[in-house]
């Protein structure tokens, strides 16, 4: 018989992590850090056209981010990234792009974005980083 009492519901596991980040504020700086490496001024109203969410709503998690530490914002202005912002952003980007090279290896399709979404913030770095190992040895 297996021993049953590891098991935790994913809020439970949630609840371990003791974690400041949130999913969606992992998902508005991956976007921040995204517009920044292309060059763009990142304002509230480009943010939310480009996640499909309310003006309001962007600018209540810049807001968020800004507590933490991760970027930088007025109300009614830009939003830039701080150090420690880039720096989890280019991870953010990073583990995006990992596991949509494996996925799309994995199903044999061009693009797996919603699948990449939806998992994304529930795989541990390490696992990322042997993640494209992998995809590194055998693609």
């Amino acid at each position: 018989m297996t021993k049953t009492d590891n098991f935790y519901t994913l809020k439970g596991y949630s609840l371990l992590e003791h974690t400041e980040i949130t999913s969606s504020m992992e998902d508005y700086l991956e976007m921040i850090c995204r517009l920044h490496h292309i060059g763009h001024t990142v304002r509230i109203k480009e943010l939310a056209e480009c996640l499909h969410v309310k003006p309001s709503s962007a600018s209540k998690m810049s807001g968020n981010l800004k507590k933490q530490g991760l970027v930088r914002f007025e109300k009614y202005g830009t939003v830039s990234l701080t150090r420690d912002g880039l720096q989890l952003g280019e991870y953010l980007l990073f583990r995006h792009e990992v596991l949509q090279r494996f996925f799309c290896y994995v199903n044999q399709k061009a693009d797996e974005l919603e699948q990449v979404e939806k998992v994304e913030h529930f795989i541990e770095p390490e696992t990322v980083y042997n993640i494209q190992k992998w995809l590194d040895k055998f693609t």
